[in-house]
């Protein structure tokens, strides 16, 4: 049995002519150690799918370098066929190496083999939302994304993928590929600590662009700060769903994808960001990360 949408925190938002849950999920944490090999506990990762969306999550947010093709297996396996309100979001741009390194995959060759092995292991024939990732493990990079990125519109053109974003992007970036092809979703990352893209995220709420923050609770070195934790303590709530909450109130085009290996720990994150937080609470987070 599934809830509405409308109990998860923080309504609906359109992805281009998609709506999805502003909360959704991550499954990236579905994968092994480091993102490399299968989870430690098969059935419990499916069960976290299949609670996700009978909870009435409708943006699960994946790609098929998760493993690799660890976390697209499990969602094939959990929710095949899949509901009509369900959008599954990938990305392209990297491969995984023997060592769990991240080599870039941005050829145009590269990109077209990499969304059809993503439509392969989620058995689907169109995928809803493809973002470029760009930069690498440290971070954004400059450069022009032209070439790759007209490869994905190329494969939009085709019938193969409906929207398209991109990851990990500069300011620049996001323009360039504006300027190319209309993107729906921006995905950086972003949190209490890492704010460095307030004014794209402003700017893109004015375009109608979903802003999607990865690691919005740290990643793997979750988020610390004494104001964090007196907030949480102030309304009886742990620090993660504080900085969750924090990011729902943000701004209204900012959509969420924690992730988590736990059905426990996901019904947890999404009752942490129901909180509503005072002017005096965002007062007080907001000085974490200026």
């Amino acid at each position: 049995m599934s809830n509405s949408s409308l109990s998860l925190p923080g309504g609906t938002w359109m992805l281009g002519d998609l709506t999805v849950t502003r909360f959704g999920y991550g499954a990236m944490q579905l994968a092994g150690p480091w993102v490399m090999g299968p989870p430690a506990d098969r059935e419990g990762a499916l069960a976290v799918l299949r609670e996700a969306v009978a909870l009435g999550v409708t943006h699960i947010d994946t790609s098929d370098a998760y493993g690799p093709r660890v976390t697209n297996e499990l969602i094939r396996e959990a929710l095949h066929p899949y509901p009509s309100s369900l959008h599954i979001v990938t990305k392209v741009g990297a491969t995984r190496d023997a060592q769990g390194g991240w080599p870039l995959a941005r050829r145009p060759e590269d990109l077209r083999r990499q969304v059809h092995e993503n439509l392969a292991s989620l058995r689907l024939d169109v995928l809803d939302l493809v973002n470029l990732r760009l930069g690498n493990a440290e971070g954004p990079q400059p450069g022009s994304l032209a070439e790759a990125f007209g490869a994905l519109v190329e494969l939009q053109q085709q019938g193969l993928v409906r929207h398209l974003g991109v990851s990990n992007a500069t300011d620049e970036q996001v323009a360039e590929a504006q300027g190319i092809a209309p993107i729906v979703c921006v995905q950086n990352m972003y949190n209490l600590a890492h704010r460095h893209d307030d004014k794209l995220i402003d700017r893109l709420s004015d375009d109608g662009v979903a802003y999607v923050p990865f690691f919005p609770l740290g990643g793997f070195t979750p988020l610390q700060s004494s104001a964090l934790s007196r907030v949480a303590a102030r309304l009886g709530a742990t620090p993660m769903s504080v900085a969750l909450a924090w990011l729902l109130q943000r701004s209204p085009n900012i959509l969420l994808i924690p992730g988590t290996s736990s059905t426990a720990h996901l019904r947890e994150n999404i009752a942490g960001a129901r909180l509503t937080l005072s002017d005096e609470d965002l007062t007080e987070l907001d000085g974490i990360g200026r």
